[in-house]
């Protein structure tokens, strides 16, 4: 084995272990938002599915998007854990290219690189769907998140949306539904 072959399956072990959802190939290249309008976007957003992955963990798992200044939406993700306390991160995301503006990067920590986050489809009032794919040579990791305005979402609107990540090859059988219980999210709200 050579070495490239043994980094790669080492990668694969580690991803795989957190739970993370591996794909052959490259990332897909999937159409994005037309004229995507990142104020109209601002608010929170409620997660309804997500790809499993490790930072991730809790349920009642909200998004909300600010403006921290021309060019830069704060990120605030928040989440109910097991043991009832909050987990919140902050971060910010920006465009690369203001020519695709659906094409966001997102990050979290100082110094480090920062995630795809493409908002695929989106009314702006109801739905979104964001899509995130990282190329690691032969193989690429794939996130994925159904979001609403509200704590639920009619069934026609998943399938819909299952269907534009199914058309990039994402394995929809492997999204996690969110509680998003009013009674149980209730401490996200105190």
């Amino acid at each position: 084995m050579n070495a490239i072959q043994v980094i790669s399956l080492t990668l694969l072990s580690v991803l795989a272990a957190s739970a993370q959802v591996i794909m052959p190939g490259r990332c897909p290249k999937p159409a994005v938002q037309e004229n995507f309008d990142a104020a109209r976007y601002l608010g929170t957003w409620y997660d309804i599915q997500r790809l499993p992955h490790a930072f991730q963990k809790g349920e009642c798992s909200t998004a909300t998007y600010s403006l921290k200044s021309p060019g830069v939406v704060g990120v605030l993700n928040r989440e109910l854990l097991a043991d009832g306390t909050i987990n919140s991160i902050s971060g910010s995301a920006m465009a690369k290219n203001p020519s695709e503006p659906a094409k966001l990067l997102v990050s979290f920590f100082e110094n480090s690189p920062p995630a795809p986050y493409w908002v695929l489809s989106t009314d702006y009032d109801s739905y979104s769907l964001v899509y995130s794919c990282t190329d690691l040579g032969v193989l690429h990791v794939e996130f994925a998140w159904i979001m609403s305005r509200q704590s639920t979402l009619p069934e026609e609107t998943i399938e819909d949306l299952h269907s534009t990540l199914s058309s990039i090859g994402v394995r929809v059988d492997k999204l996690l539904t969110t509680n998003q219980d009013a009674a149980y999210c209730s401490a996200m709200n105190q």
